[in-house]
């Protein structure tokens, strides 16, 4: 139990940050194609928003990745992704054939959220740049 313990919050950091460093990066690399999609849902300044999303999503997952300010990140990504998921996945104002879909994707996200409130409450745990050691 204590090797769990010690590297069960690295292990839950490392599958948490990914899906953000990656989402991060490929915003980064296609910063017109994001910035069209989020167009698309009538936001104004998209060019600055795909930035801005890139950057809480890269430097937000890699911080949570480290341990480094993990609760901010955390709480930072969070709200990052309980927005994403009201504005783009929102199934309930899509037609039918998208429903499904969009609802999957609006689930995925609030399950994140969950899993980053639990970081938020309890920290990065103890192999970490913060150290926290919750034992």
């Amino acid at each position: 139990m204590n090797t769990l313990k010690r590297f069960g919050p690295l292990a839950g950091r490392f599958l948490l940050a990914a899906i953000f460093i990656f989402a991060g990066f490929n915003k980064f690399t296609s910063l017109e194609g994001t910035a069209g999609y989020i167009a698309s849902k009538g936001l104004p300044l998209p060019s600055l928003l795909a930035i801005g999303a890139g950057v809480v999503e890269f430097f937000g997952g890699l911080a949570i990745l480290v341990g480094f300010k993990t609760r901010w990140a955390a709480g930072a990504v969070l709200v990052f992704t309980a927005i994403a998921a009201l504005i783009f996945h929102n199934f309930w104002a899509v037609p039918a054939d998208q429903v499904q879909n969009q609802m999957i994707h609006f689930m995925k996200n609030i399950s994140i959220v969950g899993g980053l409130l639990y970081v938020v409450v309890y920290g990065s745990g103890p192999l970490s740049i913060d150290g926290e050691d919750r034992s």
